[in-house]
Protein backbone atom coordinates (compact mmCIF):
# COMPACT_ATOMS: atom_id res chain seq x y z
CA UNK A 1 0.00 0.00 0.00
CA UNK A 2 1.18 3.12 -0.81
CA UNK A 3 1.29 6.54 0.91
CA UNK A 4 -0.94 8.93 1.14
CA UNK A 5 -2.52 11.99 3.64
CA UNK A 6 -5.04 10.64 6.22
CA UNK A 7 -8.18 13.21 6.90
CA UNK A 8 -10.97 12.80 9.24
CA UNK A 9 -12.87 15.76 9.24
CA UNK A 10 -15.98 16.47 11.81
CA UNK A 11 -18.00 18.55 9.30
CA UNK A 12 -19.77 18.58 5.58
CA UNK A 13 -18.08 21.80 5.27
CA UNK A 14 -14.23 20.51 5.96
CA UNK A 15 -14.77 17.10 3.83
CA UNK A 16 -16.02 19.36 1.31
CA UNK A 17 -13.10 21.73 1.59
CA UNK A 18 -10.93 18.80 1.84
CA UNK A 19 -11.94 18.29 -1.41
CA UNK A 20 -11.48 21.09 -3.28
CA UNK A 21 -8.37 21.18 -1.73
CA UNK A 22 -7.08 17.78 -3.02
CA UNK A 23 -8.79 17.71 -6.33
CA UNK A 24 -9.29 14.42 -8.36
CA UNK A 25 -6.99 12.51 -6.26
CA UNK A 26 -8.75 12.39 -3.20
CA UNK A 27 -11.01 9.67 -2.21
CA UNK A 28 -13.83 9.29 0.57
CA UNK A 29 -14.06 6.53 3.19
CA UNK A 30 -17.40 5.38 4.29
CA UNK A 31 -17.52 1.90 4.57
CA UNK A 32 -14.47 0.63 2.78
CA UNK A 33 -15.30 -1.92 1.22
CA UNK A 34 -14.00 -1.52 -2.27
CA UNK A 35 -11.96 1.09 -1.49
CA UNK A 36 -9.81 -0.35 1.09
CA UNK A 37 -9.24 -3.49 -1.14
CA UNK A 38 -7.85 -1.16 -4.41
CA UNK A 39 -5.48 0.62 -1.96
CA UNK A 40 -4.55 -2.69 -1.22
CA UNK A 41 -3.85 -4.42 -4.65
CA UNK A 42 -2.50 -1.03 -5.76
CA UNK A 43 -5.40 -0.60 -8.57
CA UNK A 44 -6.16 2.75 -6.65
CA UNK A 45 -3.23 4.84 -5.75
CA UNK A 46 -5.02 8.30 -3.91
CA UNK A 47 -2.79 10.86 -3.04
CA UNK A 48 -5.49 11.71 0.31
CA UNK A 49 -8.28 9.51 1.37
CA UNK A 50 -10.62 11.85 3.16
CA UNK A 51 -12.66 9.20 6.23
CA UNK A 52 -16.15 10.61 6.67
CA UNK A 53 -17.39 8.42 8.92
CA UNK A 54 -17.84 11.39 11.75
CA UNK A 55 -18.94 13.92 9.74
CA UNK A 56 -21.84 14.92 11.86
CA UNK A 57 -23.91 15.66 9.34
CA UNK A 58 -23.50 12.25 7.62
CA UNK A 59 -26.51 10.30 9.81
CA UNK A 60 -26.45 6.58 9.33
CA UNK A 61 -29.97 6.11 10.06
CA UNK A 62 -32.93 5.69 7.55
CA UNK A 63 -35.68 8.32 7.89
CA UNK A 64 -39.24 9.37 6.72
CA UNK A 65 -40.45 12.86 6.45
CA UNK A 66 -43.71 13.21 4.68
CA UNK A 67 -43.82 11.03 1.32
CA UNK A 68 -40.13 11.01 1.04
CA UNK A 69 -37.69 7.77 2.96
CA UNK A 70 -34.30 9.16 2.88
CA UNK A 71 -31.65 6.94 3.61
CA UNK A 72 -28.31 8.68 5.40
CA UNK A 73 -24.82 8.44 3.72
CA UNK A 74 -23.49 6.07 5.72
CA UNK A 75 -26.24 3.73 6.42
CA UNK A 76 -24.86 -0.04 5.68
CA UNK A 77 -26.95 -2.54 3.73
CA UNK A 78 -27.34 -4.84 6.78
CA UNK A 79 -29.77 -1.76 7.91
CA UNK A 80 -31.33 -1.11 5.16
CA UNK A 81 -32.22 -4.93 4.71
CA UNK A 82 -33.60 -5.57 7.71
CA UNK A 83 -35.38 -1.69 7.36
CA UNK A 84 -39.53 -2.46 7.85
CA UNK A 85 -40.07 0.00 5.75
CA UNK A 86 -37.85 -0.47 2.87
CA UNK A 87 -38.99 -3.92 3.05
CA UNK A 88 -42.67 -3.36 2.50
CA UNK A 89 -42.66 -0.16 0.08
CA UNK A 90 -39.13 -1.26 -1.49
CA UNK A 91 -38.62 -4.95 -1.37
CA UNK A 92 -36.19 -4.97 -4.51
CA UNK A 93 -34.06 -2.76 -2.92
CA UNK A 94 -34.36 -4.68 0.46
CA UNK A 95 -33.38 -7.71 -1.18
CA UNK A 96 -30.53 -6.21 -3.37
CA UNK A 97 -29.04 -5.44 -0.23
CA UNK A 98 -29.68 -8.65 1.74
CA UNK A 99 -27.41 -10.62 -1.50
CA UNK A 100 -24.47 -7.73 -1.37
CA UNK A 101 -20.83 -9.91 -0.41
CA UNK A 102 -21.44 -11.42 2.95
CA UNK A 103 -22.71 -10.60 5.68
CA UNK A 104 -18.84 -8.65 7.21
CA UNK A 105 -19.09 -6.47 4.36
CA UNK A 106 -23.11 -5.65 4.67
CA UNK A 107 -22.30 -4.68 7.86
CA UNK A 108 -20.09 -2.35 6.47
CA UNK A 109 -20.80 -1.26 3.15
CA UNK A 110 -22.88 1.96 2.83
CA UNK A 111 -25.65 2.38 -0.01
CA UNK A 112 -23.78 5.29 -0.88
CA UNK A 113 -20.80 3.76 -1.50
CA UNK A 114 -22.28 1.56 -3.75
CA UNK A 115 -23.65 3.75 -6.20
CA UNK A 116 -20.79 6.47 -5.91
CA UNK A 117 -18.31 3.15 -7.08
CA UNK A 118 -20.24 3.03 -10.52
CA UNK A 119 -19.78 -0.46 -10.80
CA UNK A 120 -22.38 -2.15 -13.53
CA UNK A 121 -22.61 -5.19 -11.51
CA UNK A 122 -23.92 -2.91 -8.14
CA UNK A 123 -26.39 -4.95 -7.07
CA UNK A 124 -28.53 -1.53 -5.75
CA UNK A 125 -28.42 0.30 -8.84
CA UNK A 126 -31.27 -1.51 -10.45
CA UNK A 127 -33.60 -1.20 -7.65
CA UNK A 128 -32.84 2.87 -6.94
CA UNK A 129 -33.65 3.59 -10.65
CA UNK A 130 -36.65 1.13 -10.36
CA UNK A 131 -38.05 3.36 -7.86
CA UNK A 132 -36.91 6.47 -9.30
CA UNK A 133 -35.02 7.71 -6.35
CA UNK A 134 -32.97 10.78 -5.72
CA UNK A 135 -29.30 11.15 -4.65
CA UNK A 136 -28.59 14.11 -2.62
CA UNK A 137 -24.96 15.78 -2.74
CA UNK A 138 -23.65 18.66 -1.05
CA UNK A 139 -20.57 20.71 -2.58
CA UNK A 140 -18.85 24.28 -2.60
CA UNK A 141 -22.03 25.70 -4.08
CA UNK A 142 -24.37 24.19 -1.45
CA UNK A 143 -26.66 20.83 -1.90
CA UNK A 144 -28.39 19.55 -5.11
CA UNK A 145 -30.50 16.55 -5.98
CA UNK A 146 -30.02 14.38 -8.68
CA UNK A 147 -32.16 12.14 -10.20
CA UNK A 148 -30.59 8.14 -10.36
CA UNK A 149 -31.17 7.54 -14.21
CA UNK A 150 -28.89 10.76 -14.49
CA UNK A 151 -26.69 10.23 -11.70
CA UNK A 152 -24.62 6.92 -13.69
CA UNK A 153 -22.07 7.97 -16.76
CA UNK A 154 -20.64 4.65 -16.94
CA UNK A 155 -18.21 2.04 -15.72
CA UNK A 156 -16.92 4.16 -12.46
CA UNK A 157 -18.03 7.50 -12.94
CA UNK A 158 -20.73 9.43 -12.23
CA UNK A 159 -22.21 12.64 -12.89
CA UNK A 160 -20.82 14.03 -9.26
CA UNK A 161 -18.43 16.87 -8.88
CA UNK A 162 -14.82 15.42 -7.77
CA UNK A 163 -15.64 18.61 -4.74
CA UNK A 164 -18.94 17.07 -3.74
CA UNK A 165 -20.38 14.51 -1.41
CA UNK A 166 -23.13 12.51 -1.26
CA UNK A 167 -25.27 13.13 1.83
CA UNK A 168 -28.28 11.35 0.98
CA UNK A 169 -30.58 8.87 -1.11
CA UNK A 170 -34.21 9.47 -1.27
CA UNK A 171 -36.79 7.26 -2.47
CA UNK A 172 -40.78 8.46 -3.18
CA UNK A 173 -43.43 6.26 -1.24
CA UNK A 174 -45.64 4.36 -3.32
CA UNK A 175 -48.62 6.18 -4.24
CA UNK A 176 -50.41 3.37 -5.52
CA UNK A 177 -50.48 -0.11 -5.41
CA UNK A 178 -47.10 -1.88 -6.69
CA UNK A 179 -44.97 -4.96 -5.99
CA UNK A 180 -41.51 -5.24 -6.57
CA UNK A 181 -38.37 -7.68 -6.95
CA UNK A 182 -34.66 -8.05 -7.22
CA UNK A 183 -32.84 -11.25 -9.17
CA UNK A 184 -29.55 -11.75 -9.75
CA UNK A 185 -26.96 -14.73 -11.57
CA UNK A 186 -24.20 -15.32 -10.43
CA UNK A 187 -21.32 -18.12 -11.23
CA UNK A 188 -21.76 -19.70 -8.03
CA UNK A 189 -23.89 -18.99 -4.37
CA UNK A 190 -22.39 -16.78 -1.91
CA UNK A 191 -20.85 -13.30 -2.45
CA UNK A 192 -19.72 -13.58 -6.32
CA UNK A 193 -20.48 -10.73 -8.48
CA UNK A 194 -23.09 -11.02 -10.76
CA UNK A 195 -23.05 -11.45 -14.20
CA UNK A 196 -26.55 -9.90 -14.33
CA UNK A 197 -27.93 -7.83 -12.00
CA UNK A 198 -32.30 -6.70 -12.49
CA UNK A 199 -35.22 -5.38 -10.17
CA UNK A 200 -38.59 -5.37 -11.41
CA UNK A 201 -41.41 -3.29 -10.06
CA UNK A 202 -45.71 -3.71 -11.38
CA UNK A 203 -48.21 -1.41 -10.21
CA UNK A 204 -51.68 -1.86 -9.97
CA UNK A 205 -52.06 0.17 -13.41
CA UNK A 206 -49.60 -2.39 -15.23
CA UNK A 207 -46.86 -0.33 -15.50
CA UNK A 208 -43.51 -2.05 -15.84
CA UNK A 209 -40.63 -0.77 -15.21
CA UNK A 210 -37.10 -2.96 -15.88
CA UNK A 211 -33.85 -1.79 -14.46
CA UNK A 212 -30.41 -3.73 -15.17
CA UNK A 213 -26.95 -4.04 -14.87
CA UNK A 214 -24.00 -5.60 -15.29
CA UNK A 215 -25.15 -6.10 -19.13
CA UNK A 216 -23.39 -2.67 -20.16
CA UNK A 217 -21.03 0.14 -19.10
CA UNK A 218 -23.77 1.09 -17.00
CA UNK A 219 -27.10 0.09 -15.56
CA UNK A 220 -30.52 0.85 -17.54
CA UNK A 221 -33.28 1.62 -16.70
CA UNK A 222 -36.70 0.76 -18.86
CA UNK A 223 -40.45 1.16 -18.89
CA UNK A 224 -43.60 -0.32 -20.49
CA UNK A 225 -46.70 1.96 -20.15
CA UNK A 226 -48.43 -0.20 -22.34
CA UNK A 227 -50.01 -2.85 -19.88
CA UNK A 228 -48.15 -5.34 -22.10
CA UNK A 229 -45.83 -7.04 -20.48
CA UNK A 230 -47.86 -7.17 -17.17
CA UNK A 231 -50.99 -8.67 -18.78
CA UNK A 232 -51.51 -12.34 -18.35
CA UNK A 233 -54.29 -12.54 -20.95
CA UNK A 234 -51.62 -10.67 -23.65
CA UNK A 235 -50.05 -13.44 -25.79
CA UNK A 236 -46.81 -14.81 -25.15
CA UNK A 237 -45.35 -13.53 -28.61
CA UNK A 238 -46.64 -10.11 -27.39
CA UNK A 239 -45.30 -9.46 -23.96
CA UNK A 240 -41.77 -11.45 -25.36
CA UNK A 241 -41.76 -8.17 -28.06
CA UNK A 242 -42.44 -6.05 -25.15
CA UNK A 243 -39.70 -7.37 -23.14
CA UNK A 244 -36.90 -7.67 -25.84
CA UNK A 245 -37.35 -3.92 -26.79
CA UNK A 246 -37.00 -2.95 -22.78
CA UNK A 247 -34.09 -4.83 -22.85
CA UNK A 248 -32.76 -3.59 -26.07
CA UNK A 249 -29.70 -1.24 -24.61
CA UNK A 250 -27.88 -4.52 -23.02
CA UNK A 251 -23.85 -4.54 -24.79
CA UNK A 252 -22.45 -6.86 -22.28
CA UNK A 253 -18.36 -7.05 -22.26
CA UNK A 254 -16.61 -9.77 -24.56
CA UNK A 255 -13.96 -9.38 -21.88
CA UNK A 256 -15.41 -9.94 -18.90
CA UNK A 257 -14.10 -13.42 -16.91
CA UNK A 258 -17.66 -13.86 -15.54
CA UNK A 259 -19.86 -14.96 -18.48
CA UNK A 260 -20.23 -14.67 -22.05
CA UNK A 261 -22.67 -11.66 -23.64
CA UNK A 262 -24.48 -14.66 -25.32
CA UNK A 263 -25.21 -15.90 -21.82
CA UNK A 264 -25.70 -12.74 -19.99
CA UNK A 265 -27.89 -11.81 -22.72
CA UNK A 266 -30.28 -15.32 -22.51
CA UNK A 267 -30.10 -14.63 -18.72
CA UNK A 268 -31.38 -11.58 -18.56
CA UNK A 269 -34.28 -12.45 -21.21
CA UNK A 270 -35.20 -15.03 -18.40
CA UNK A 271 -34.84 -13.44 -15.16
CA UNK A 272 -36.95 -10.56 -16.99
CA UNK A 273 -40.02 -12.68 -17.68
CA UNK A 274 -39.45 -14.20 -14.00
CA UNK A 275 -39.14 -11.08 -12.73
CA UNK A 276 -42.67 -9.88 -13.77
CA UNK A 277 -44.03 -13.24 -13.23
CA UNK A 278 -43.23 -12.53 -9.52
CA UNK A 279 -43.68 -8.82 -8.88
CA UNK A 280 -47.30 -10.10 -10.11
CA UNK A 281 -47.84 -12.54 -8.02
CA UNK A 282 -46.49 -10.31 -5.45
CA UNK A 283 -49.07 -7.62 -6.25
CA UNK A 284 -51.98 -10.16 -6.14
CA UNK A 285 -51.30 -11.48 -2.74
CA UNK A 286 -50.74 -7.71 -1.35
Amino acid sequence: MHAFVYERPGTLADAVALLSRHGPDARLLAGGTDLIIRLRDGSLRPRAVIDVKRVAELEPGIGQDGRTLTIGATAVMTDIAADPRIRDHFAALAEAASVIGSVQIRNRATLAGNICNASPAADTAPALLVYDATVVAAGPSGARRIPIDAFFVRSGHTTLDPREVVTAIELPLPTSRAASVHLRRTRRRGHDLASVTLSCLVDEHGVTRLAYGSVGPRPVLAVDESGVLADARASDAARSAVLEGMLAAASPSPRSMRASPEYRLAMLRVLGMRAVATALTRLAEG
